[in-house]
C-alpha cells in the first residue's frame, strides 16, 4: 500500500520490443542523464513530459522518433495549446514551455548519438514566457496566523508546528526540508545545512532562535515516538516512522493555509516567498536573499524586488504631486464622519 501523498508508478508507454521505437531510445536518453548526473527529479519530469509525447504520437500511429518532423511537432504544440487540464482550464504558457523543453532535448540527443540524421525539434519556437508574480504573498500577521493553527498539546501538533517554523525561518523548498537529516542543524550556531539542494548544490542558511526552539521541542519530545526499528537519521517523520514526501508536505502545509481562513491559497512556497519578501523589505541585501533561497541567477530572486511594495509605496507617497500631507488626511477624514453622522441624523429624522 503506498504512503500518504506518494505518487503511484505509471503504466509502460511506448513498445519495448522495438529497437528503434519510443520506448527504447527513451530509457537510453534517461539512462545518459543520469550518467551525466542529473537528480531522480529533473528524470522524472522527462520521463512524464516525454511518455505524453509517445501517447499522443501513438495515437496517430506513429512509434518511432524517425517518423516523427517538424510540422507533427508542430502540431502537437498546438495540442498542447488547446489542452484543458483536470479542472477545464487551459495549460499556462509556462506549461507548455516545460513540456516542450524534454522534447527538444530529446530529439537533439537522438542527432547527436547518430540516430537520427537530422533535428525535426531544432527550429521548433518554443512560446514566450509570461513575467508573473507569486500569486498571493503572505504578510507577517498572516504568517503568524498560520503558524498558530497546529495543536501543540498534541505530539503531531508539535512536529508540524517545527515544519512550518524551518519553512518560515529559512525558506527553503520542501524537498530540501523532507531530505534534512538531524546532524544539519547547527543549534549552537544557528544554521542548517542544505545537502544536494536544486542543481545538487550544498549551502549553509541561516535559522531563527523561535525555530530551533520548536525543533528540540520536537526532536526531544515527539521524534523518539515516531522512530521506527531501522534509524535513519531524517529530522522529521510522519505518523509511520517514515521521511516525508514532498507531496504529503504540501497537503499538510495546505491544510493550515486553509485552516486560518486567510482568503489565500497555497503551499509549501508561500512560505518562501514570504520569507524573501518580508526580509527584503526589512533591509536585507538581494544578494543575501540569492544565497538563502539556493537561486543559481540573481533574476530569480530579482522577482521578490517587484513584490515588496513597502519601499515603492513610501516613495510614492513622499513624492507624488498628489500626495496628502498628514493634517489633510486627518481633515478629510473628520469631515468624512461629520457628513455620515449628519446622514444618520436626518434617516432618525425622517423615520419619526
Amino acid at each position: 500500500m503506498p504512503r500518504k501523498g506518494e505518487i503511484l508508478p505509471k503504466a509502460q508507454v511506448g513498445d519495448p520490443t522495438d529497437p528503434q521505437g519510443f520506448a527504447v531510445l527513451r530509457e537510453a536518453y534517461l539512462e545518459s542523464l543520469r550518467v551525466q548526473n542529473y537528480s531522480e527529479r529533473t528524470v522524472e519530469n522527462r520521463i512524464s513530459y516525454l511518455n505524453a509525447l509517445i501517447l499522443w504520437c501513438e495515437d496517430r500511429s506513429l512509434r518511432r522518433p524517425s517518423e516523427i518532423t517538424k510540422p507533427i511537432l508542430e502540431r502537437y504544440q498546438r495540442h498542447l495549446l488547446h489542452m484543458k487540464k483536470r479542472d477545464g482550464k487551459p495549460l499556462s504558457f509556462r506549461a507548455q514551455h516545460a513540456r516542450l523543453i524534454p522534447v527538444r532535448q530529446f530529439f537533439k540527443w537522438l542527432c547527436r548519438q547518430n540516430l537520427l540524421l537530422s533535428n525535426p525539434a531544432s527550429d521548433l519556437l518554443l512560446p514566450r514566457l509570461e513575467k508573473r508574480l507569486p500569486k498571493h504573498v503572505l504578510s507577517a500577521r498572516e504568517v503568524e496566523s498560520i503558524l498558530n493553527q497546529p495543536d501543540v498539546t498534541e505530539s503531531m501538533g508539535v512536529r508540524d508546528r517545527a515544519i512550518l517554523e524551518v519553512f518560515y525561518s529559512t525558506g527553503i523548498r520542501r524537498s530540501e526540508l523532507a531530505h534534512l537529516q538531524l546532524f544539519d542543524v547547527d543549534a549552537e550556531r544557528g544554521t542548517v545545512m542544505v545537502r544536494l539542494g536544486k542543481g545538487k548544490k550544498d549551502r549553509m542558511i541561516p535559522i531563527g532562535e523561535r525555530a530551533i526552539r520548536w525543533i528540540e521541542r520536537y526532536t526531544e519530545d515527539v521524534r523518539p515516538g515516531l522512530v521506527g526499528e531501522v534509524e535513519d537519521g531524517t529530522l522529521f517523520l510522519t505518523n509511520l516512522g517514515e521521511a516525508f514526501s514532498p507531496n504529503r508536505l504540501t497537503q499538510m502545509v495546505r491544510g493550515y493555509v486553509k485552516a486560518a481562513d486567510l482568503g489565500k491559497s497555497g503551499s509549501c512556497h508561500l512560505f518562501r516567498h514570504a520569507c524573501a519578501t518580508l526580509m527584503l523589505e526589512n533591509g536585507a541585501d538581494i544578494r543575501f536573499i540569492q544565497a538563502m533561497l539556493g537561486h543559481a541567477k540573481l533574476e530569480t530572486t530579482e522577482i521578490y524586488t517587484h513584490v515588496s511594495i513597502r519601499q515603492l509605496k513610501a516613495i510614492h507617497e513622499s513624492t507624488h504631486p498628489a500626495r496628502m500631507h498628514s493634517h489633510a488626511v486627518q481633515k478629510l477624514q473628520a469631515e468624512l464622519e461629520e457628513m455620515q453622522q449628519e446622514e444618520t441624523t436626518g434617516l432618525m429624522n425622517d423615520s419619526v
